[in-house]
């Protein structure tokens, strides 16, 4: 058994078993593998944000949280090119990472035969940009992570801001909403600086820290008013 055909086995063989752990030694009894490679599995499927637990010491043993998993969803590949498609149009957006993570668990839940022809199939796939990629320039690797947790907890965030005439300011900012235009991504919120709703471009943030102070709620439609010529729609997620 390869190691792809292994990782998945390993999350079926938990959800199966949970809430009974299951011991390294008896996976790798299962598996032919030795105790480490295990462990090392995993590792890896932890970092992919599978909601592994360990317990350490006699007795214990791993267990998967079955109410934050599901089981294969058996994505065709032709339907695994074409979420990786719309996941790669995440870069610089404050999803960025996880839509790497979303993608990652997809691949993994496929069968060893049509996540190889998905890989042959996305081989066939390629993205022309010009020289200097076409984008504006990235954030600060930390920034949309914290800005995506803000938002997600509705807590208040402090910036670190650049305007568009270089001016640096820090500011106290009241999440309300992430927008895109064209290659730009930009947060919506209340700005206690200015006291006053303000729309701030994501790769202009040079810091954001998350603050202890839940955000008020703010409805979008009162913060914003967009230009005459575009049109606003929600994101679907069906």
């Amino acid at each position: 058994m390869n190691r792809t055909d292994r990782l998945y086995a390993l999350v079926e063989e938990l959800r199966a078993c949970a809430p009974r752990r299951v011991s390294a030694r008896e996976l790798a009894a299962r598996y032919e593998v030795s105790v480490r490679t295990i462990e090392r599995d995993i590792g890896a499927l932890q970092q992919a944000g599978v909601p592994i637990f360990a317990d350490v010491g006699r007795g214990g043993g791993y267990t998967l949280d079955k109410s934050r998993t599901l089981p294969p969803l058996n994505f065709t590949p032709a339907e695994a090119v074409a979420v990786a498609i719309t996941l790669s149009r995440a870069g610089g957006s404050p999803y960025s990472r996880s839509a790497r993570t979303a993608l990652h668990k997809i691949v993994a839940a496929m069968s060893a035969a049509d996540s190889a022809s998905a890989r042959e199939l996305a081989e066939r796939v390629r993205f022309m940009t010009p020289p200097d990629g076409g984008r504006p320039d990235p954030a600060p690797t930390s920034v949309p992570a914290v800005l995506e947790e803000a938002m997600s907890a509705r807590r208040v965030v402090r910036l670190r801001y650049v305007d568009a005439d270089g001016t640096e300011t820090e500011r106290d900012v009241e999440p309300a909403a992430f927008t895109a235009v064209s290659l730009h991504w930009y947060l919506i919120g209340w700005c206690r600086l200015r006291d006053g709703a303000r729309v701030f471009r994501i790769d202009r943030v040079r810091r954001a820290a998350l603050l202890d102070e839940r955000a008020p709620e703010r409805a979008f439609d009162e913060m914003t008013r967009p230009p005459t010529d575009y049109i606003v729609r929600p994101l679907e997620l069906v």
